[in-house]
């Protein structure tokens, strides 16, 4: 956790009390502002507000347009074809799935996220409150973030995470992944490699995400009825879904069963862990090919305390084997200090690809072959604290506007 400044002699003016979290409603973008917020401080001081396209049923190619475009071509149509062809969301007022249950007690989720309205609290609060920090993440988001940075720029530290696809200086910080940094020099400037890099960009070797000690110790205690009888070594399976830089099918999940049968004898219980978005086809064969087998635990990613599960496995895991396609998991489990081994590396291309080679270089992860002893201590290295890191620089930009995070 970065070391927070605590100024006495500042005005109350200086120092930010609340932040507010702007996402579109996917748990692995969320998880990386609520991991960010979280080391900073502001686990039971902030909101989470969502920016939601609206939904044109069998039109993907709508949702695939930038939100901007889609939210007046979609005012556009509705304006001429009526409420028969198109339909919003219901409004759904429970926090999101990427909030665990400490968090779903202590701050709100506002599903509709009002540049305008965020930027005039900050502003009427600004005396008493202090500066607000918002942290966004996502593509949809880059609209509403930016806007709020320009309605109340004396207000607000804006941060956001991943690539904007957009300039740097429509925020505070912009926090990216290396490998996402690097564009075609074909493209424009604000989507290329900037040298030097911005004095306002932090690149990170991997994802933000909320696997801190705490949270993964929290888990542990509330959800040890479940796991007390739990047999040693225990190995992790997180099941992820295929992704275009990383296809896979039923073909690697045969892959994976066949291997998980051959370390079988040297696990005490092993628990495979899906996503929520893991294709049907994938978890059902998983299932039927190891029902008859007493070791195994398996667990749903539709849980409603998938969460909390999760960081539990953390916790309590010897070993870990995760699908390739998993960029946060991966991040997560390499920061335990235990081995962690992955299936499908092979598969992927592009930034992913370049990640898999690097935790490799590392030590922290290497390819899943079936030929591995669980029961046997093997040293692995440790990735480098990303969410530390980009706290760090949070904190160190606030210093150079004269504001502190208050403690």
């Amino acid at each position: 956790m970065p070391e927070m400044l605590d100024p006495e002699a500042n005005s109350v003016a200086k120092l930010i009390r609340r932040a507010v979290i702007i996402g579109d409603g996917v748990t692995e973008a969320e998880d990386m502002s609520i991991g960010l917020v979280r080391a900073l401080g502001f686990s039971n001081r902030h909101t989470i507000y969502h920016v939601r396209r609206p939904v044109q049923e069998n039109k993907n190619w709508f949702l695939r347009l930038p939100f901007l475009i889609n939210m007046k071509l979609y005012g556009l149509m509705r304006g001429l074809f009526g409420r028969l062809l198109m339909h919003t969301p219901s409004t759904n007022t429970e926090t999101s799935s990427s909030s665990n249950d400490s968090q779903a007690s202590s701050s709100s989720v506002l599903e509709e996220a009002d540049a305008h309205k965020i930027a005039k609290n900050a502003r009427e609060a600004f005396i008493e409150d202090g500066p607000l920090l918002v942290v966004a993440s996502g593509q949809d988001i880059v609209s509403v973030a930016s806007s709020i940075k320009k309605l109340a720029p004396d207000n607000v530290f804006v941060v956001q995470i991943q690539h904007p696809r957009c300039s740097f200086n429509m925020f505070d910080l912009v926090i990216i992944h290396q490998d996402d940094y690097c564009y075609p020099s074909s493209l424009p400037r604000w989507f290329t490699r900037h040298k030097p890099v911005p004095p306002n960009v932090c690149l990170i070797e991997g994802v933000l995400h909320q696997a801190d000690p705490a949270n993964r110790r929290e888990a542990a205690i509330l959800l040890h009825p479940r796991f007390q009888d739990l047999r040693l070594p225990c190995l992790v399976v997180n099941i992820g879904r295929p992704t275009k830089n990383c296809p896979y099918g039923e073909d690697l999940a045969s892959q994976l069963t066949q291997r998980l049968r051959n370390v079988y004898g040297t696990c005490g219980s092993i628990i495979i862990h899906f996503s929520e978005r893991t294709p049907k086809k994938i978890s059902n064969f998983i299932r039927s090919e190891f029902r008859e087998y007493p070791k195994f635990i398996i667990s749903d990613g539709r849980d409603t305390s998938e969460p909390t599960l999760h960081m539990a496995h953390l916790h309590l895991a010897d070993a870990f084997v995760i699908t390739a396609d998993s960029m946060k998991w991966l991040c997560e489990a390499c920061r335990m200090g235990k081995p962690v081994y992955v299936i499908g590396a092979e598969r992927c291309t592009s930034k992913l690809a370049k990640f898999q080679n690097r935790l490799q270089e590392l030590n922290a992860a290497h390819p899943f072959t079936g030929e591995e002893n669980m029961a046997e201590d093997r040293l692995f290295g440790i990735l480098p604290d990303v969410v530390g890191r980009a706290g760090g620089e949070v904190v160190r930009a606030l210093r150079k506007k004269g504001w502190a995070i208050y403690t």
